[in-house]
């Protein structure tokens, strides 16, 4: 169950980011639901720590966890556009 909730959550999160980031028309919902949950393990490594709480790839789903998965997410992309066109637009 909590795998459905992540791929759900994974979803929705990296259609935010790209609805952010201008992707969205490039994406479909497939690669949305991989930015999603890539940038929900770079928010596990690299931003939880600096900001608090637990990544959703552990299962939790509370506020701090949800907005440090969105902004992995945001940088994903931003990493993702910058070797694509050279810069992050």
């Amino acid at each position: 169950m909590t795998l459905i909730l992540i791929l759900i959550v994974g979803g929705v999160i990296g259609w935010l980011a790209s609805m952010v980031m201008r992707t969205d028309a490039q994406q479909g919902i497939f690669l949305n639901i991989v930015v999603g949950i890539v940038g929900a393990l770079i928010a596990g490594v690299v931003l939880t720590p600096l900001i608090g709480g637990a990544p959703i790839t552990s299962g939790s789903f509370d506020f701090m966890s949800l907005l440090a998965s969105f902004l992995g997410a945001v940088l994903l992309l931003a990493i993702l556009n910058l070797f694509r066109r050279g810069s992050v637009r």
